[in-house]
């Protein structure tokens, strides 16, 4: 069979077809070219978008770790300080041997380590009581690391709190830590405790921050072992609170200063999570006052109170008046004996401390509004304050060793004395109180004379030499003392 011939139009699709694939690459190609590399371009974006998503993570998690605490220690550290005591103790000998080779006492010389913080530019600094008591030199040391030797311009063992003076005259670009208030606190609300707890374990100047929530306010709590007076209102946290601490801060998340950490509950010595802070609004007055006139004046009323039976657990849950001191403020605004106060400035009185709270608090001349119980009848009394009558009796001195005042029944009241006259102590000097006195000590003899009042204390003081021998009532209890004056 013969083959039939291919046509002209059959070779000119057979050539197209052969064609087709070149023209393809041809496209291809020419596309890419007027495209700029757009496989290229391609992979530059998926790895700036990488990028870019990658940053913003981090930015994320930045403002993640700038929490509202981080922010508040950030405010307030910068101005948390370490201050630093040396002072001098007198050892008595436990010992016959230690008797034998140092006699009846002797002095050396201890440091101390606590915190505080900056509560003005001219270099005013708060810390406890306890931190500079029987202080000989103190040095505050900032957080950038500069150190000042610092001046105690007045103490207040009531509340435990005292105020430092930088004695720099002109000290430069000091921070000075936010204050805020006391009286809102919300129980949960987190807080952060700023100081040096071991600082002298550690070889930086910067302050410890510690993390918690308010765990209560108005805490009132009995002293321990060691420990002068009450600490009452106070403000509870679980921050961690170690030696070291008293003094420093404890801020709220705005960064603001609301109270002074103070003390601990522990058996071990460390920290349990039962921190307590003095309120700021207290210290703030405080300082004010200590600045002012050097010292607290502390409000009087004229009554003593009693908690009446508990029940069977212990309990009570009410205080009533015990004595009413005749002529006082609390007996012209018509309280007496017998009645049960129901509250105090509108808060309620469980328990003495509780009463002692509220007055810790008041201010001399302000008028406390006070509501009572008698039976079934529930009045209000107003209650004009006034100065404690030991600060404003007439003191008189037996040489450079004592100090007196006359007891009255007013000064009997306050203090709670059993004896109705005598002449209490109320200054004496190192030597003096070596011998086993103590300011509040009220001398009712002295070498069996019958003492009355502050003038036959010290008129007979003057006049003596040789063999003193006093009884002094001390807390209730009966007691004496023997020294010698002269040679």
């Amino acid at each position: 069979m013969r083959e039939r011939p291919i046509t002209h139009r059959e070779r000119e699709g057979r050539a197209a077809l052969l064609l087709l694939p070149v023209l393809l690459i041809l496209g291809a190609a020419a596309l890419f070219m007027l495209s700029g590399g757009s496989t290229h371009s391609v992979a530059q974006s998926a790895t700036q978008q990488a990028r870019t998503d990658r940053a913003a993570a981090n930015d994320t998690v930045t403002n993640a770790r700038h929490t509202a605490l981080v922010r508040a220690a950030q405010a307030v550290a910068p101005a948390v300080v370490s201050v630093n005591v040396r002072r001098r103790e007198t050892v008595r000998p436990s010992t016959f041997f230690d008797q034998f080779f140092f006699g009846p006492g002797y002095s050396r010389e201890v440091q101390g380590l606590g915190s505080g913080f900056i509560i003005d530019a001219q270099g005013l600094v708060i810390t406890n009581e306890h931190v500079v008591r029987g202080a000989s030199e103190v040095m505050v040391t900032l957080a950038d690391g500069r150190n000042f030797s610092a001046t105690v311009t007045g103490t207040d063992d009531v509340t435990d709190l005292a105020l430092l003076r930088l004695n720099d005259p002109r000290p430069a670009n000091l921070p000075v830590a936010p204050l805020g208030a006391s009286d809102d606190l919300v129980i949960g609300e987190w807080v952060v405790a700023i100081g040096n707890p071991f600082g002298y374990l550690l070889s930086n100047p910067e302050p410890t921050v510690t993390a918690g929530v308010v765990s209560g306010v108005g805490r009132n709590i009995i002293p321990g072992d060691g420990t002068r007076g009450y600490y009452l209102d106070m403000i509870q946290t679980d921050a961690s609170i170690n030696p070291g601490n008293s003094g420093g801060a404890l801020v709220n998340a705005l960064g603001q200063v609301i109270g002074v950490n103070s003390s601990i509950i522990s058996e071990s010595g460390g920290n349990v999570g039962l921190g307590f802070a003095i309120p700021i609004d207290r210290a703030r007055r405080i300082s004010d006052q200590l600045l002012r006139d050097g010292r607290v004046r502390r409000v009087w009323v004229g009554l003593d109170v009693r908690t009446p039976d508990p029940d069977r657990f212990g309990r009570t849950q009410h205080i009533e008046v015990a004595t009413v001191a005749d002529g006082s403020p609390a007996a012209r605004a018509g309280l007496r004996t017998g009645m049960v106060i129901d509250s105090v400035q509108g808060r309620a009185v469980h328990s003495p401390l509780d009463w002692e709270a509220r007055l810790l608090d008041a201010r001399v001349g302000e008028t406390l509004n006070i509501v009572a119980t008698q039976g079934s009848a529930r009045r209000a009394f107003r209650v004009a304050t006034s100065d404690l009558p030991s600060l404003t009796a007439q003191r008189v001195a037996a040489g450079s060793d004592f100090e007196f005042i006359t007891v009255t029944p007013a000064i009997q009241s306050e203090r709670n004395l059993g004896s109705g006259e005598g002449a209490m102590i109320v200054g004496l000097s190192p030597a003096a109180s070596s011998i086993g006195l103590q300011e509040n000590d009220v001398v009712i003899e002295i070498n069996r004379t019958r003492i009355r009042t502050a003038q036959e204390a010290a008129s007979i003081l003057r006049r003596l030499s040789g063999r003193v021998r006093m009884v002094i009532e001390r807390r209730g209890q009966l007691m004496s003392a023997q020294f010698y004056i002269g040679g």
